[in-house]
């Protein structure tokens, strides 16, 4: 039986020397792993249309014996193409996908995250990376999660519990338009470093380079 969906490109890599696995990020489906069948030959039907943060519309064949399906056709929605051109918003997006990654099951529907990652690459194609929109892609992930801090009972600040619940509420332009000093930046840095640690029992992969910049 082939089925179909809409997904966001979250990871790949070679299967073989001509086949590629494909890591998808869906509404329906939630997270869930394709094989691309001759992906990797220049006249394969897939070529140009499976990389990292492409969103598209595509079939496969479920497995009956593993999580490992067959993919069968691809159109291609959005290449996000600004984001190769940017490494540092590549950087962030690699985060956010490893966080997704970390944080939820195989196969289960996840219509919200879906949603919130496409939000946060779109954000990321449009506008200069900054550190706000990391913290508010973490905190409006784990108020998905059912984990979001209550900031009243924290030890932040003022200022930056003014901050936390800003990106929290706000949408992707209103982030990248907060001005955090400095200070509130470290301090935010170092508050969900805590809290994402205590909650997830280590960071997710590339934390660290996502906030580099």
């Amino acid at each position: 039986m082939i089925e179909s969906a809409t997904g966001l490109i979250l990871r790949t890599r070679p299967l073989t020397d001509t086949s590629l696995i494909v890591h998808w990020l869906t509404p329906t489906f939630g997270r869930m792993a394709t094989v691309a069948r001759g992906a990797r030959r220049l006249k394969s039907p897939f070529h140009g249309k499976l990389d990292l943060f492409y969103r598209a519309d595509f079939s496969f064949s479920r497995s009956r014996r593993s999580d490992l399906h067959t993919l069968r056709e691809v159109g291609l929605r959005e290449t996000h193409g600004p984001l190769r051109e940017n490494l540092a918003g590549l950087r962030q997006a690699t985060y956010a996908a490893a966080f997704i990654e970390q944080a939820t099951e195989t196969e289960t529907p996840l219509p919200a995250v879906f949603e919130l990652m496409c939000g946060f690459v779109d954000c990321l194609c449009r506008q200069k990376p900054v550190p706000q929109t990391v913290f508010a892609f973490e905190l409006k992930l784990l108020r998905e999660l059912g984990l979001n801090p209550d900031v009243g009972k924290t030890g932040l600040t003022a200022g930056a519990r003014q901050i936390v619940r800003a990106l929290m509420a706000g949408n992707w332009q209103a982030s990248c338009c907060l001005k955090p000093s400095s200070g509130q930046i470290e301090e935010l840095h170092a508050f969900l470093h805590g809290f994402l640690i205590f909650h997830l029992g280590r960071l997710p992969r590339g934390r660290a380079s996502a906030l580099a910049d």
